[in-house]
């Protein structure tokens, strides 16, 4: 058990890759998301230049240019999304408006890495070797296969450790739901989906998926049988 323990929690270190270039459409938050935590804890502001990107580490800051008009900004990643497929950032309003598609809704953009961070949030981390850890950040917990049964709901879908450890702590804690992880590996590279709760029927997912539609609108129903 310690050595899958250890295999497993190796890998999901060695597998916290980010593209340095990616390019497809942008985004922007809506008003409504003013004030509200993001996923790296800090809340949204709309005056502040800030981003949601899928897998890039907290604290990354990008280059985004609109291919449409040629303008750019540069942004912090703080927060997860955008969830749709063919959207690769979503930006802050402000961010939106200097490169001018606030109008539009969407944007053609660019994006360029232009300082890996260090992934902090709030404390100040404290490199160890390649491994960069949050003073005050610790998480306790077991690691052990499983073979779920009935349905799940699938939250998100994660490259990076410390993101997942969050997130589940968090959705622990918010849902008191049982957390499953699995394992997924696509064009070579390893991914972890969180699947919260398992539950004896579809239509039992179905009202969970509901209750949490608000606040993860792109979580869906997976049946540990067909997994």
């Amino acid at each position: 058990m310690m050595k899958t323990a250890f295999s497993i929690v190796f890998s999901l270190i060695t597998s916290i890759l980010f593209a340095q270039i990616q390019t497809g459409k942008a985004s922007f938050y809506a008003d409504k998301f003013e004030g509200r935590p993001t996923a790296s804890g800090e809340k949204y502001k709309h005056s502040k230049l800030t981003a949601a990107h899928k897998t890039l580490p907290f604290g990354t800051k990008v280059r985004v240019t609109n291919l449409g008009n040629s303008k750019s900004v540069e942004v912090v990643i703080n927060d997860r999304g955008p969830y749709v497929d063919d959207r690769v950032i979503d930006l802050s309003k402000s961010a939106a408006e200097k490169l001018g598609f606030v109008n539009q809704g969407l944007a053609d953009v660019k994006v360029e890495v232009v300082d890996a961070g260090d992934g902090k949030t709030s404390d100040t981390p404290r490199p160890i070797g390649n491994v960069t850890i949050e003073e005050k950040e610790f998480y306790s917990f077991e690691v052990e296969r499983s073979k779920p049964s009935g349905f799940g709901v699938q939250i998100a879908t994660y490259q990076e450790l410390v993101n997942l450890m969050r997130l589940t702590d968090n959705l622990k804690k918010s849902y008191q739901k049982k957390v499953t992880v699995q394992v997924k590996v696509l064009n070579g590279v390893k991914y972890y989906a969180l699947v919260l709760g398992q539950f004896p029927s579809r239509s039992k997912a179905e009202q969970f998926r509901a209750s949490v539609k608000g606040k993860f609108p792109d979580a869906f129903i997976v049946e540990f049988g067909r997994l």
